[in-house]
C-alpha cells in the first residue's frame, strides 16, 4: 500500500507508510476498449434488475435483487465511479483539508455538500451511516486488512447494515486495477460506451505515450520519494502501480537495496539522503508528506542534493484515483516533470 496521511493503527510489523505503497499506478484500456466492441466487457451486473459483483476479500459474489441506489464508498473508490459517471450516497476516507478544499483522493468529485462519514484513518460515523439506509459499501482491500478505511472494531456493524466489496488494490496491475473499478461503476449504471468514458480512455492512451515518449531519448535516472519526520521513504517501483507502469513505459527509476518488510520503502535518516544518485526527484504529493517548500527550508541535506540544487523536483501521488481519467493525470503529472528535467551528469 501507500504512503500518505492513511492508517494510525496498524497490524504489528507494518507501519503506516509501509502501508501507503501499492496504492498507485495506471493502465487498464481493456475494459472500456470492449465497451466500443463486440467483446463482452467484465461480468459485474447491469444498469436494471440484478445486481451481482465480486467482493474480492473472500472472492464471493455479492447480490442483490435491484441495482443499489444508496451506495456508500471509500473516497478514492468513489473519486473513480464519479469519474465514470456513478455518484454515491457517502464517502469515508480523506476528503477534505482542513480549509475545507479536497483531499487529492477526492479526485474531481465536488465535496461542497458531499455527505462525509469520516475524513481520517479510524473515523466511521456508524449512526450517521444506518441513517441512510444504506444498500452496499465498497472501498479497497489491501492484503491483511479488511475494507479499508472501515475501522475494523465497526466492521461487524457496518457490514450488518449493509453488504461490503472489497476491490483489490495491492497486488494487481494498474490496468486489472482500472478494470475492476470500471466494471463496478457499470454494475451501478454508468455507460463505459458514452462519450465521456471514451475520452477517458483516450486520454489514458495518450498520457501512457506521454511518459514513453518523454525518456525515449533521454538518458534520466529518476526517483521516487515520500518525506517524512523520521526520514526520506525511497519508493520500491515494483509495489507502486503507478511507478511500475512508468517502468514498463521506460522510466529509469531507483530501486531502493533494502526496501523494508512489506518491499515498499526504503527508510534513509536525514543524514544519509545523497545514498543513490538521481537526476530527478518525485516527491509524493500526498496529505502527510513534508512539502517541497518546507524541505527546502528546514532540511539542509535535502536542499544539497543535486536534483534539488537544479530545480528538478517534481510531484508524485502514490495513491491515484483508479479511473481512466484519474491514470491519465498522474501520468501526466510524471510526464510533466520527466520532460523538464535534464541528466546533471
Amino acid at each position: 500500500m501507500p504512503l500518505r496521511a492513511r492508517p494510525v493503527l496498524v497490524p504489528a510489523g507494518l507501519t503506516r507508510r509501509g502501508l501507503f505503497a501499492a496504492g498507485g499506478g495506471l493502465g487498464a484500456v481493456s475494459l472500456l476498449a470492449a465497451c466500443g466492441s463486440d467483446e463482452e466487457p467484465a461480468a459485474g451486473g447491469g444498469a436494471s434488475g440484478s445486481f451481482s459483483f465480486l467482493d474480492e476479500r473472500d472472492q464471493t459474489e455479492v447480490e442483490l435483487e435491484a441495482v443499489p441506489t444508496k451506495v456508500v464508498a471509500f473516497t478514492g473508490l468513489a473519486a473513480a465511479l464519479y469519474d465514470y459517471g456513478v455518484e454515491v450516497a457517502a464517502v469515508f476516507g480523506p476528503t477534505t483539508l482542513a480549509d475545507g478544499s479536497p483531499d487529492i483522493q477526492a479526485g474531481r468529485m465536488p465535496v461542497e455538500g458531499l455527505e462525509i462519514l469520516g475524513n481520517a484513518w479510524g473515523e466511521f460515523d456508524v449512526e450517521k451511516f444506518a441513517q441512510l439506509n444504506p444498500e452496499l459499501v465498497v472501498s479497497h482491500y489491501y492484503e491483511g486488512f479488511d475494507l479499508w478505511f472501515v475501522p475494523e472494531e465497526r466492521l461487524e456493524e457496518v457490514q450488518a447494515l449493509a453488504p461490503g466489496i472489497g476491490i483489490e488494490v495491492s497486488k494487481p496491475t494498474i490496468d486489472e486495477i482500472i478494470d475492476r473499478h470500471a466494471a463496478l461503476a457499470q454494475a451501478l449504471g454508468a455507460d463505459l460506451a458514452s462519450e465521456e468514458n471514451a475520452a477517458g480512455v483516450e486520454r489514458f492512451g495518450s498520457a501512457a505515450g506521454g511518459v514513453a515518449a518523454a525518456v525515449a531519448d533521454k538518458p534520466l535516472k529518476a526517483v521516487a520519494v515520500g518525506a517524512w519526520p523520521d526520514g526520506l521513504y525511497i519508493a520500491n517501483p515494483p509495489t507502486f502501480n503507478v511507478l511500475a507502469k512508468c517502468v514498463e513505459l521506460g522510466v529509469d527509476f531507483v530501486v531502493p537495496e533494502k526496501p523494508d518488510q512489506n518491499g515498499y520503502w526504503e527508510l534513509l535518516s536525514w543524514e544519509n539522503i545523497d545514498k543513490y544518485e538521481a537526476d530527478a526527484i518525485f516527491l509524493d504529493i500526498r496529505t502527510g508528506n513534508i512539502t517541497a517548500e518546507q524541505l527546502l527550508a528546514d532540511y539542509p541535506t535535502w536542499a544539497a542534493l543535486p536534483a534539488v540544487q537544479a530545480g528538478q523536483v517534481y510531484g508524485w501521488n502514490g495513491e491515484p484515483v483508479y479511473s481512466h481519467i484519474g491514470g491519465a493525470v498522474e501520468l501526466e503529472r510524471i510526464t510533466e516533470g520527466l520532460s523538464a528535467a535534464q541528466p546533471l551528469a
